[in-house]
C-alpha cells in the first residue's frame, strides 16, 4: 500500500453556543481535513483545527506545513514501513504539531485498513467503550448552571468546568453548579493557565474547604511555568493535571522528574499525533502517573483518533473528548468511528479509524 497523493480541504464548523475559556471565545471553527490516497484505493483521513493561541498553528501554517514539507516526505512510501514513516514525518519539519497530528492519524487509519483492524485494537485494545466528560464554558453563574443541568439530562455524569477568567467569581460559579447537580456528579475544573501559582493554591484550597469536591484542576498556571506547576501540586488540596505544559514526550519526562503534576493531559494537536502520544503515556505510566486524552475543538475525525487512544491504553483513565458535540451538527457528514450514548462512547470495529466522509 503505497502513498500516491495527499489532498487538503477546509470544513467550516458552526458551534451551537460559543466555546469560552480563560484564553479565548470561539463561535465557529474552520478545520483542515487531510486525505491520504494510496495505490490500493484506500484513503486515510486526518484533521487539524487552527489553535494559534495554544499551539501557534494557524490554518495557513497547517496547510503550508503539509503541502510544502510533509506531503513531499511521505508520497511514494509504503504504509507498511510504519515506523520509518513516522520517524520521517516527525523529522521533516520542526514544531507544526497540528499538521503532523492530522497526517499521523490519517496514516494510522491506513495502517489499520491495511491489516483490517481498528486503530484502537492496533494500539492495544484495552477497552471497547470509554467515558468522557463534557465541558461547561465560562459564563455567568446562572447560564453555567443551566448548561450543567442540561449536560446531566443528556446523560453525562462528569463535568469539566472552565474557570480562571475572574478568580474571585470562580468559587461562586462552582458553588452554584455543585448545588444544582446530583451529589454524585464528578466535577473537574480547567483554569487554562488563568492563575498565578500562589493565587491557584489559595483559590483551590478555598474551593475544597467549601465542599466543592473537585476531582482535579487542569493547568492552573502558565504553560512554561513548570516550577509554578510544581508549587501548586505540592500545596493544593486538589490534584493537578498538566495540559499546556506537556507538548512533547520530553516535556512529560521533565514534569515526571520534577514531580510537577499528578496527572497528564495528552492532546494530539499539541504532541503531533498518536505516535508521540503513545510515548507520553509510556513515560507517565513508568512513573505511576495516569493520563487523560483531551481535545481542541476537533470534529469527529480527530475525536475518533483520540477516543481510540483512550480505548487502547489502560493507563489512560480519563477522557475529555466532547468538542464535536458543540457543533450544530455533531456528525458533520462524518458517520462512524464510535457510537455516542450520553457520556459513553463505544468504538466501531471497522478497520482503521472507522470514519466515513460523506461530503
Amino acid at each position: 500500500m503505497k502513498i500516491t497523493e495527499v489532498r487538503l480541504g477546509l470544513i467550516s464548523v458552526p458551534l451551537r453556543v460559543p466555546f469560552k475559556t480563560a484564553l479565548r471565545s470561539v463561535s465557529s471553527v474552520e478545520d483542515v481535513i487531510v486525505e491520504i490516497h494510496t495505490d490500493t484505493g484506500a484513503v486515510g483521513y486526518g484533521e487539524a483545527p487552527p489553535t494559534g493561541v495554544i499551539t501557534g498553528d494557524t490554518t495557513g501554517a497547517i496547510i503550508g506545513a503539509i503541502r510544502d514539507h510533509i506531503a513531499k516526505t511521505i508520497i511514494g512510501r509504503d504504509v507498511d514501513d510504519f515506523e520509518d514513516l513516522m520517524i520521517a514525518l516527525n523529522a521533516c519539519i520542526q514544531k507544526n504539531t497540528s499538521a503532523k497530528a492530522a497526517v499521523d492519524m490519517a496514516l494510522w487509519d491506513l495502517y489499520g485498513q491495511l491489516y483490517k483492524i481498528p486503530v484502537y485494537k492496533l494500539m492495544g485494545g484495552a477497552k471497547k467503550s470509554i467515558v468522557t466528560d463534557i465541558t461547561i464554558s465560562v459564563n455567568d453563574p446562572e447560564e453555567m448552571v443551566r448548561d450543567a443541568q442540561n449536560a446531566i439530562q443528556r446523560g453525562y455524569d462528569c463535568l469539566k468546568v472552565k474557570v480562571g477568567k475572574e478568580p474571585e467569581k470562580d468559587i461562586a460559579r462552582l458553588s452554584a453548579i455543585r448545588a444544582a447537580v446530583p451529589k454524585e456528579t464528578c466535577i473537574r475544573i480547567d483554569a487554562n493557565q488563568g492563575w498565578t501559582p500562589k493565587e491557584a493554591v489559595r483559590i483551590l484550597n478555598g474551593m475544597q474547604e467549601r465542599g466543592l469536591d473537585l476531582e482535579f484542576v487542569e493547568q492552573p498556571v502558565k504553560a512554561h511555568d513548570f516550577d509554578g506547576l510544581k508549587y501548586v501540586t505540592e500545596r493544593s488540596y486538589v490534584p493537578v493535571l498538566a495540559d499546556e505544559s506537556v507538548f512533547s514526550p520530553q516535556d512529560a519526562l521533565t514534569i515526571m522528574q520534577m514531580g510537577a503534576a499528578d496527572l497528564v493531559n495528552i492532546k494530539l494537536m499539541k504532541c503531533g499525533g498518536l505516535y508521540p502520544a503513545e510515548k507520553i503515556n509510556a513515560i507517565a505510566e513508568a512513573n505511576h502517573v495516569q493520563c487523560m486524552v483531551g481535545c481542541m475543538l476537533e470534529t469527529k475525525v480527530a475525536i475518533a483518533a483520540g477516543v481510540g487512544l483512550v480505548a487502547a491504553k489502560q493507563n489512560i483513565t480519563e477522557a475529555d473528548c466532547d468538542s464535536f458535540m458543540y457543533a450544530v451538527d455533531p456528525e458533520m457528514g462524518m458517520p462512524g468511528g464510535f457510537a455516542v450514548n450520553g457520556g459513553v462512547y463505544t468504538l466501531s470495529d471497522k478497520p482503521g479509524l472507522g470514519i466515513d466522509i460523506d461530503f
